[in-house]
């Protein structure tokens, strides 16, 4: 039985680095260690897929949420705890991040930057104030920061909007970091 939820936007593609991969490894095993529920995108594909495997060769619970028109695409992993078809990619998201109590954001492409985009806009307009922890594989996320950097050196962004998320160097860190976080959350329950 999970008592918190961890909602992990990640790739749908490998990419080119084994130490993506290893950290999905790495991510979903953590997960399942600690006793939390992944909440993700329920492919079978990917840095996705990964995580969830992982997940679940550790005994972790695991909640999948796809759209319909990406259960062939992303390979729909039939063998989740449970899993969750949706209509659309919003509703997608809404339905992740409605069941979890803190975001973690891997290496991945412009799904995980919209994801990750959405998340953190709902904060900034304080809609909720669940932790966001991009994780920095090999620099991974590096680009993304120094354009949220340019986005507040020009005005376009409060100095806050960098307190809304944190940016962790690897898995381990994020696990630490989240367990910091969660131990200060109620979980959310459905």
């Amino acid at each position: 039985m999970h008592d918190k939820s961890v909602c992990v936007f990640c790739g749908a593609r490998e990419g080119v680095r084994a130490a993506y991969g290893e950290a999905a490894n790495a991510m979903g095993a953590g997960l399942a260690a600690a006793g939390w529920r992944l909440v993700y995108g329920a492919g079978d594909v990917g840095l996705m897929g990964r995580t969830a495997r992982a997940a679940q060769e550790a005994g972790g619970a695991t909640f999948g949420v796809i759209p319909e028109h990406l259960v062939r695409g992303e390979a729909l992993k039939t063998d989740l705890t449970r899993h969750v078809i949706t209509e659309t990619m919003h509703e997608r998201k809404k339905v992740m991040f409605m069941n979890s109590d803190a975001v973690v954001v891997l290496p991945g492409g412009a799904g995980s930057l919209d994801e990750f985009f959405e998340v953190l806009t709902w904060r900034q307009l304080r809609l909720h104030t669940k932790p966001i922890f991009l994780v920095d594989i090999h620099g991974y996320w590096q680009p993304l920061e120094g354009l949220i950097t340019h986005a507040v050196d020009e005005g376009f962004a409060d100095p806050s909007l960098r307190g809304f998320y944190r940016l962790v160097p690897d898995v381990p860190t994020a696990l630490s970091a989240l367990r910091d976080a969660l131990s200060r959350r109620k979980a959310t329950k459905l």
